[in-house]
């Protein structure tokens, strides 16, 4: 089956597309001639990472974003990715498939009621996870990734006071990483608490051999559990350098896409939602509605665009280079 084949049947083709042409090929043309790039998560589906320019976690999406050349960034990921892509190129026209591409963990922060929670801690240095809106970031000091959150962390002064958002899991576990005491927001990521402790139970019962891996947004009773906790990026290598040959992978699915190619020879085994879905496993429903139909509609029409005033903007970009500068 080819590619054509394969998105027609999947319903992924627009219906003016002349059914002899291939959504493939025309998407790279539309690229060349738009002089576009095309950054993916690695929760999209396989074959949006199969035809991006670059394929990463948020840090690495960031730091590709920061250094492009392209005149057109399509994002393929959700909304607030597309928004940090637009505050570090002002100039350039960021556009991403699908408007409705949210995230669960950037709305359990709303501005207003963040704001309010700053002014009951004064004096505090702010350091947000990039999973939030531009406004929360120009409320930020300073931005971390899952990838170097720790790092970010550990250098600061032992006395200077933090407050951590929005990720309640994630703070968790760098604050018992680095033995500081943060001051927490209460928000937390969909796909990785609908993750099921008791399922998983089960599953490493099923699979004695197999070591867990998991992502820091996780709840604590599973990082507890987990042989390897890190980023996408750093389960990725992990999978590829270890000698054990089969994985219970406790982080959103589109991850195993990348692993299968990097190791096709070891099992991988996505860890159990506590909800029935499409495949009984952790999927990110606003990453899943991206579809090579809706690049192929974005590139054509350089459409949805996304926008970031420019007093947040300027405010949020602060926030951001402190992290890119603190990364290298």
């Amino acid at each position: 089956m080819n590619k054509l084949q394969e998105v027609k049947e999947k319903g992924y083709v627009t219906a003016d597309l002349d059914q002899e042409k291939n959504l493939v090929e025309e998407i790279a043309r539309l690229k060349k001639e738009k002089n576009a790039v095309i950054l993916a998560h690695y929760y999209q589906q396989e074959e949006i990472q199969d035809i991006a320019d670059y394929i990463g976690d948020s840090l690495g999406l960031a730091q590709e974003a920061a250094k492009t050349n392209a005149d057109v960034i399509l994002f393929a990921g959700v909304h607030f990715m597309g928004e940090t892509a637009k505050i570090l190129n002002p100039t350039k026209k960021v556009i991403i498939p699908d408007l409705n591409a949210g995230c669960s963990l950037a709305d359990s922060a709303p501005t207003d009621k963040f704001e309010a929670f700053l002014k009951q801690y004064p004096n505090h240095t702010v350091i947000s996870y990039i999973n939030c809106s531009a406004e929360i970031k120009a409320l930020s000091d300073i931005i971390c990734t899952s990838s170097n959150a720790v790092k970010i962390v550990d250098s600061l002064p032992k006395d200077e006071k933090i407050i951590f958002a929005p990720d309640i899991n994630l703070g968790k576990y760098v604050a018992k990483k680095t033995g500081r005491d943060l001051v927490l927001w209460d928000g937390s990521c969909e796909v990785h608490v609908e993750i099921s402790a008791d399922k998983l139970k089960f599953l490493q019962g099923k699979y004695p051999n197999a070591e867990l891996i998991a992502h820091p947004e996780c709840q604590e009773a599973i990082l507890n559990e987990a042989d390897f906790v890190g980023s996408t990026t750093a389960l990725l290598k992990y999978v590829e350098e270890s000698n054990v040959q089969e994985f219970i992978v406790a982080t959103e699915v589109g991850i195993i896409h990348k692993m299968k190619q990097a190791v096709p020879h070891k099992k991988l085994i996505p860890a159990p939602a506590v909800t029935n879905n499409t495949c009984a496993c952790s999927e990110c429903p606003y990453m899943k509605l991206n579809t090579l139909e809706k690049i192929h509609a974005s590139l054509e029409h350089l459409q949805p665009e996304i926008f970031v005033e420019e007093t947040i903007r300027l405010k949020a970009l602060k926030s951001v280079n402190r992290m890119l500068e603190m990364s290298n």
